[in-house]
C-alpha cells in the first residue's frame, strides 16, 4: 500500500480527461494511477480528480507546484491537496480541520465545484426504489451513510470516499427548507471490494463531532 502519496484534485476544467491530467502532473514524479470522474449523465468531468503517486515526495512537489495553479483554457485555479487517509484521519482534531476548512473555503473555486455536484442527475436508485438488492445497482454500489452533521456536503463525501476506489456518484439529503443536511446520504462506488474497503474503515468514523454509520444501502424490495 502506497502511503500518504494520493493526492485530491479539484476546480478541473470539465473538459480535462484522464491523459491531460496525467500530462500535467507527470513532470513531478511516477504515477501510480489516477481518476477523473466523471458525470454519467453529460460523460464531462465533474472537475475532481485524483492521482496517486510512487513517492510522497513526489505528490509534496506536485502540491507545492499546482496548488492554485490555473490550467490553460480554464479561468479558475485549481485546488490540489493530500487526499483524506482515514486511517490517520481518526485524529478528531485533524478530521475537525478538513471538516471546517471546507465552509471556509467556499469562496474560491471549491464552491462553483460544489454546486455542480448538488445539482448533479441523482441516481435513481438512490431513494431505495427500483430492484436493487445489498446495494448493488446497475451503475455500481450504494453505500449509506449515517450521522452527517447540519453543514456535510458532498464535497466531504468525495474526499473521504474517493481515495478507497472509484466513486461515481454523492449525495447529500436536504431539508428542503433549509438546505441543512438531514444527517445521512448516499455514495456509489463502481467496484464492490472498494466499496466493502470503504464501508470498513469509515464505519464508527468521527467527522466533526458526529460518529458515522456507513453500510450498504439495503434493499426495500420484497423478496
Amino acid at each position: 500500500m502506497i502511503k500518504d502519496a494520493n493526492l485530491y484534485i479539484s476546480g478541473l476544467p470539465r473538459t480535462i480527461g484522464q491523459q491531460d491530467l496525467e500530462d500535467m502532473f507527470s513532470r513531478f514524479g511516477h504515477i501510480i494511477n489516477s481518476r477523473v470522474l466523471v458525470d454519467q449523465a453529460s460523460g464531462l468531468s465533474r472537475g475532481v480528480a485524483f492521482i496517486r503517486f510512487d513517492k510522497r515526495s513526489e505528490a509534496e512537489d506536485a502540491v507545492k507546484h499546482l496548488n492554485g495553479h490555473t490550467p490553460p483554457g480554464s479561468a479558475e485555479p485549481i485546488t490540489v491537496k493530500f487526499a483524506t487517509n482515514p486511517n490517520q484521519t481518526r485524529n478528531p482534531q485533524m478530521m475537525s480541520q478538513m471538516y471546517h476548512g471546507q465552509s471556509r473555503r467556499f469562496g474560491g473555486p471549491v464552491h462553483h465545484q460544489v454546486q455542480r455536484f448538488r445539482f448533479s442527475p441523482m441516481s435513481v436508485d438512490h431513494m431505495g426504489g427500483g430492484t436493487t438488492t445489498s446495494g448493488n445497482s446497475s451503475s455500481g454500489w450504494c453505500i449509506f451513510i449515517y450521522n452527517l452533521g447540519q453543514d456535510a456536503d458532498e464535497a466531504i463525501l468525495w474526499q473521504m470516499f474517493g481515495p478507497f476506489g472509484a466513486v461515481v456518484n454523492v449525495k447529500v439529503i436536504r431539508d428542503f427548507n433549509s438546505n441543512k443536511c438531514k444527517g445521512f446520504g448516499f455514495v456509489t462506488m463502481t467496484n464492490y471490494e472498494e466499496a466493502a474497503t470503504a464501508i470498513h474503515s469509515l464505519n464508527g468514523y468521527r467527522l466533526g463531532d458526529k460518529i458515522l454509520q456507513v453500510s450498504f444501502k439495503t434493499s426495500k424490495v420484497h423478496k
